[in-house]
């Protein structure tokens, strides 16, 4: 069902009170803010690729706050299992039964840090809830709740002692993006802020908004046409000299969403093909393998991607080609 002006409306104006919340706890990333609120509205998650003391783990507890949910830290390092992300069951000895005791990912945010530093084993600890939203342990399933968001983090310089993420894993995430330093003026405030002794961010909304959000988000109209230039610009992952492997069903799935989630904050009740060119890169990039030839001559994904917007026409406002 098509959403009403009044709801998207309502939507735009609550998107923008968490975001502008967010923002007093990560000053002058008002976009990385609206992507990383749209990829949790999106029922998505979220990789950052950034150097350390950038506000990755300010982020996230500062989302946390602003819509009164959970959160959680998890420091991925070589030892760690994956009982310690997903909780473990053991023998209450008084009672003499079995109990469950759940680890950090029972949150509405996880903040997994380095996520690339701790083995494959624990890596894929993830994988089920990061689908599912479900957590299995001795044959039992447990839901995490809702809304729930994973921001992984990775340090893009610092590559000894750590794990690459295998191509299914980067597919989970809907979107891969970076924080990156302030400019000169939010870094004075920043600075500022921390001398006048800078109080934390307050909760505005419940819980019970994000998951409304998620459910308006759904009843953007998409014309026919915007739907095609979508799927063509997938499709041009995959035929593109400079990449061996292109975009999954899963990722096309997860760049609609977004696209979707991004019209309505923009307070739209329906699709554009700006609202689909803006998302791309951070929807699409990271889940491009590219040609090792492409890579040794300093191809990134992101330039295919953006070369691909380039040369795929767009429909124009109205729908009509």
């Amino acid at each position: 069902m098509t959403i009403t002006q009044q709801q998207a409306d309502w939507f735009t104006e609550a998107f923008g009170l968490i975001a502008a919340n967010v923002e007093q706890a990560i000053l002058g990333k008002r976009n990385v803010i609206e992507l990383v609120l749209a990829t949790a509205i999106s029922e998505g998650h979220v990789l950052l690729e950034d150097v350390p003391g950038t506000g990755k783990t300010a982020l996230a507890r500062a989302l946390a706050q602003s819509i009164k949910g959970t959160s959680s830290r998890i420091q991925f390092t070589p030892d760690l299992l994956p009982g310690d992300v997903t909780g473990i069951t053991v023998f209450d000895q008084k009672k003499g039964v079995f109990e469950f005791h759940s680890g950090p990912v029972f949150a509405n945010v996880v903040l997994a840090d380095e996520i690339n530093r701790a083995s494959p084993k624990t890596q894929s600890a993830l994988l089920e809830v990061m689908e599912e939203g479900n957590v299995t342990t001795d044959g039992v399933t447990r839901p995490v709740g809702t809304p729930f968001l994973v921001i992984a983090t990775q340090n893009p310089v610092e590559q000894a002692g750590t794990y690459r993420l295998p191509e299914a894993q980067l597919d989970r995430f809907m979107i891969k993006t970076s924080v990156g330093y302030p400019d000169d003026a939010a870094m004075t405030r920043i600075l500022t802020g921390v001398a006048a002794g800078k109080t934390a961010v307050q909760g505005i909304v419940e819980l019970e908004t994000i998951v409304t959000m998620t459910d308006l988000a759904r009843g953007v109209y998409a014309n026919p046409l915007v739907i095609d230039y979508l799927m063509r610009i997938v499709n041009q992952t995959r035929l593109a000299s400079e990449v061996r492997l292109g975009v999954s069903v899963r990722g096309a799935l997860s760049f609609t969403k977004l696209a979707l989630t991004w019209a309505v904050s923009r307070g739209r009740t329906y699709l554009l093909p700006d609202d689909v060119a803006r998302v791309a890169i951070p929807a699409l990039a990271h889940r491009i393998i590219l040609d090792p030839e492409a890579e040794f001559d300093g191809v990134t994904a992101e330039q295919v991607v953006g070369k691909i917007l380039v040369d795929v026409p767009a429909p124009k406002e109205n729908g009509t080609a």
